[in-house]
């Protein structure tokens, strides 16, 4: 992709083809679970580092898969990806994995897409969809090994059904298809979790922040995320009144 593309064109295109190459390198190599991973993050990453830098040179990068550089605290606008949100699940062959590629201005998501490649979705900010009404019943997606206290609490209080899940960006997205309606997590995460997921969130118009309601911000020196929060706009106030509680 050359010429002049926005940023989200270029984050969609980016996500769609290394999803493509990392279900090339799935379906054509018989590796077992911890080499398919360790080559699908290593593939991955350097395609999207390779053309991030070609183009979008002047911005700072954040990739869970390279060392950092601190050059990026003193940038405006910085790219902010996960090659392979929900590293298990893509080695276990299953489909709730992603690739986020995300752009932070000021420390705020802004712009971002997160490809779902064994669904043969990408989700951007730029390209927003209508999100599904929620049913009568609450779903709440959760880890699917450790779902946190909170959001099991906040579950409980609402009547909401857990849906186990796999990675960050499958559960952010699962409410924009209608999959669920409440993501809440409190296990921690980093940056990269959750920069595209929450820009792609945000244009879709869900409420998107820390369980205590406030922003979440990014490009920070230490990148560890202790929290987060993504539901409908309806939902944010029976939540966090829950979560008091907890």
């Amino acid at each position: 992709m050359t010429g002049d593309v926005s940023d989200a064109a270029l984050a969609a295109h980016l996500a769609e083809v290394a999803g493509a190459l990392l279900l090339t390198v799935r379906d054509s190599a018989a590796l077992t679970e911890q080499a398919l991973a360790k080559a699908g993050d290593a593939i991955a990453n350097r395609f999207l580092v390779e053309a991030l830098r070609a183009q979008r040179g002047a911005d700072g990068l954040l990739s869970e898969e390279e060392k950092d550089c601190p050059i990026r605290l003193d940038r405006s606008r910085v790219w902010i990806v996960d090659p392979v949100d929900g590293t298990r699940e893509y080695a276990e062959r299953r489909a709730d994995w992603a690739v986020h590629v995300g752009l932070a201005i000021d420390g705020v998501p802004t712009t971002g897409a997160v490809a779902l490649p064994a669904a043969g979705v990408v989700l951007r900010s730029d390209a927003p969809v209508p999100v599904p009404p929620a049913p009568e019943r609450l779903r709440m997606v959760v880890s699917r090994s450790r779902p946190a206290r909170e959001a099991v609490a906040v579950a409980e209080a609402l009547g909401a059904e857990l849906v186990p899940m796999g990675s960050a960006g499958a559960k952010a997205m699962s409410i924009i298809l209608g999959q669920s309606d409440i993501y809440l997590h409190s296990g921690g995460q980093y940056e990269w979790d959750s920069c595209a997921p929450a820009a792609v969130a945000r244009a879709h118009g869900l409420h998107v922040s820390r369980i205590d309601g406030t922003p979440l911000v990014y490009n920070c020196a230490d990148t560890y995320m202790p929290d987060l929060l993504i539901c409908r706009q309806e939902h944010v106030a029976p939540v966090l009144a829950a979560l008091s509680n907890v």
